[in-house]
């Protein structure tokens, strides 16, 4: 514009509108920017749930054992405080006698509870035996006194 006796120092551009293909090729490039970002925000949210998961399941088996460990324990206290019972009140008696009735007892429990399932299936153990033979030997030193 110079020629004219213009000179330009400084333009104004508002409104710059590039060719439809240029256009298009820009929005692909951000969509594809987007997605990919997208995806890695699903993938770490991902990440995120399965080790929540992990990491509850972890408490949850730890409180499991926590509880089997009390009921563990109360059960010895109350089998304990049973023997000593038991032994105090019945002359001549051990609390190795006391626990042999309750091994016997419990092994009769549970042959009665594997009976009960009509699809279960038991073979004679030698500890059948032994157990037999100190229940009648338990029996007549229990009859003695």
């Amino acid at each position: 514009m110079e020629q004219y006796g213009y000179r330009i120092l400084q333009a104004l551009v508002t409104d710059l509108t590039p060719d439809i293909k240029v256009r298009d090729a820009m929005n692909a490039i951000n969509e594809a920017k987007r997605l990919k970002e997208a995806a890695q925000e699903r993938a770490e949210a991902d990440k995120i749930l399965q080790v929540k998961s992990a990491e509850a399941d972890a408490e949850a088996k730890y409180l499991s054992g926590v509880g089997v460990a009390r009921q563990r324990r109360a059960i010895v206290e109350g089998l304990r405080d049973s023997i000593l019972e038991f032994s105090g009140q019945v002359e001549g008696t051990t609390p190795k006698d006391v626990m042999d009735l309750l091994l016997l007892t419990q092994y009769f429990d549970m042959l009665k509870d594997v009976g009960a399932h009509q699809n279960s299936s038991t073979g004679a153990l030698s500890l059948m035996c032994t157990l037999c033979s100190f229940s009648f030997s338990l029996a007549a030193r229990l009859a003695r006194r």
